[in-house]
């Protein structure tokens, strides 16, 4: 039936969500054939904030044809190399989480099988420094790989930028493509009487907006895939006991450094997100355990420089919608579900489901067969993320209050608890290729949090031991070489900000 085809998008909600899905939208599907209505109100604002994110982002800003160094100067950005987690395993250990390679594959091999080896038989062989993106934290060096080679591939890396600012962005680059906003508050959501998918939503000012095909970006609310539509919510918090955030931002002091650092605190932790205009601060906390009169008191007294705003607290419940994707509406961003961003992945799980509901655009409004493989893959990818970021707490050998007393003994996911079983007996984390994190990743957090295989891959030991003391020498000679070459971050992005990078 003619009536039934996909022509008229609406997209409920603004923020980094909603301009992220009108973005790729605007660029892939166009609006001559559809059109793209974006609906938010000034009155309800956004949850934004200094917003760290992984290198995926790099295929996003690519799909839309968007000059980085643009980005860079329009987002207040700065680059990203990993995560610095401190006091995670015990109070006063420092440990990395780099995005790029650890070493090199060796006889088909992955490099930590030959790096525990060089551990266990005596030396200090210190996993950071075969890590090119790890070395470049630690001096606060940067530079983009102009030509990548096998031997030398591109480095890893990601952005630190303004939330509010990347959102402003992203709505020019939409509306010059033809995505239309509309000011106002949605009061009533119209159903279809028989299918029960939506038909219109009416806003404040007694206007009606229909639409074929409708998207939730409506934050944590869910105004459309739970208010209305009743998906469901698949609570977490059993695994992920933090239910409350307070952030603000403070004054920079000294340079911004490409790395987000994240502080395990009494109750949760603390994230510290430097841009180039001012510093994005948090405290992640679980209520049972902190007031959140306690929790804004501590993050204030723990600011790098004088605070810009008043803190704001935000609520919130770890975990995803049962389905993200119901008749003809497709929730994304905080109305599809919520992590804590402890490993940045609150923007890639958008563009997450950004890329799979491209790929399975509808042809007509309902397509039961598609929102069904949607909501497969889209809780595949939730829950491999919820397992990494679980890891973090459990495996954490600190025992000092309470709330990290809770995480040790915490039962995890079955999923979970085979990942680590695997790793102890043979430093190996098996992971599917859905999955986001991947071995390197894995070993980072596991070695860092302070858990030692008991044994490694028995083809590293086929090396000889002079052999093996050489090809690490090189490695590590060779890593220190390319991040002596590169400027510092301030440089470099100082370069990018001027056009001159």
């Amino acid at each position: 039936m003619t009536e039934a085809l996909v022509r008229d998008i609406v997209i409920v909600g603004g923020g980094t969500a909603g301009w992220m899905t009108a973005a790729a939208l605007a660029k892939v599907v166009g609006t001559e054939t559809y059109s793209i209505t974006l609906i938010e109100s000034e009155e309800i604002g956004t949850v934004g904030v200094g917003e760290a994110t992984i290198p995926p982002i790099l295929l996003f800003n690519k799909l839309l044809g968007i000059d980085e160094d643009e980005f860079i100067r329009e987002t207040q950005a700065t680059f990203k190399l990993g995560i610095e987690f401190v006091d995670w395993a015990r109070l006063g250990h420092t440990y990395m989480h780099p995005f790029g390679l650890f070493g090199a594959e060796m006889n088909g091999i992955g490099f930590a099988h030959y790096w525990l080896r060089a551990l266990k038989g005596g030396g200090d062989p210190g996993n950071h420094r075969f890590v090119a993106e790890a070395e470049a934290i630690r001096l606060g060096r940067f530079m983009r790989t102009p030509r990548p080679t096998p031997e030398m591939p591109s480095i890893h890396y990601a952005f630190q930028f303004d939330a509010s600012l990347y959102a402003g962005f992203l709505r020019r680059y939409a509306e010059k493509r033809g995505v239309v906003r509309r000011e106002g508050r949605i009061v009533t959501v119209e159903q279809d009487g028989q299918d029960g998918s939506i038909r219109s939503v009416t806003l404040a000012d007694g206007k009606a907006v229909r639409g074929d095909f409708f998207i939730d970006c409506s934050g944590f609310r869910g105004l459309l895939i739970e208010d209305k539509l009743k998906a469901g919510y698949e609570d977490w918090s059993r695994w992920l006991p933090c239910n409350r955030a307070v952030a603000v931002p403070c004054e920079r002091i000294g340079d911004p450094e490409p790395v987000t650092r994240s502080t395990a605190r009494e109750a949760g932790w603390q994230w510290r997100i430097p841009l180039q205009h001012r510093t994005g601060n948090g405290y992640v906390f679980c209520d049972s355990y902190v007031s959140e009169a306690e929790a804004t008191d501590a993050l204030m007294s723990r600011l790098d420089g004088a605070a810009q705003a008043e803190p704001r607290v935000l609520r919130f419940l770890s975990g995803r919608r049962k389905k993200g994707w119901v008749a003809n509406c497709v929730a994304l961003g905080l109305a599809s579900g919520f992590l804590e961003p402890l490993e940045s992945t609150s923007i890639h799980l958008t563009q997450a489901g950004i890329s799979k509901l491209l790929g399975m655009f509808p042809r007509r409004r309902l397509d039961p067969a598609m929102a069904d493989r949607f909501n497969a893959e889209m809780d595949l990818q939730y829950e491999s993320v919820r397992d990494f970021i679980i890891a973090h707490y459990k495996v954490s050998q600190r025992d000092d209050t309470p709330f990290w007393r809770y995480c040790r003994d915490m039962e995890i996911p079955d999923s979970l608890a085979a990942k680590l079983e695997t790793f102890r007996a043979r430093g190996e984390v098996m992971v599917e290729n859905h999955e986001l994190f991947r071995e390197t990743n894995w070993f980072a957090i596991l070695y860092g949090q302070g858990l030692v295989p008991d044994d490694y891959h028995p083809i590293a030991d086929a090396l000889a031991d002079d052999d093996l003391r050489v090809r690490l020498a090189r490695i590590r000679a060779a890593i220190q070489a390319r991040v002596d070459g590169m400027p510092s971050h301030a440089a470099f992005l100082g370069r990018c900000v001027n056009g001159a990078a």
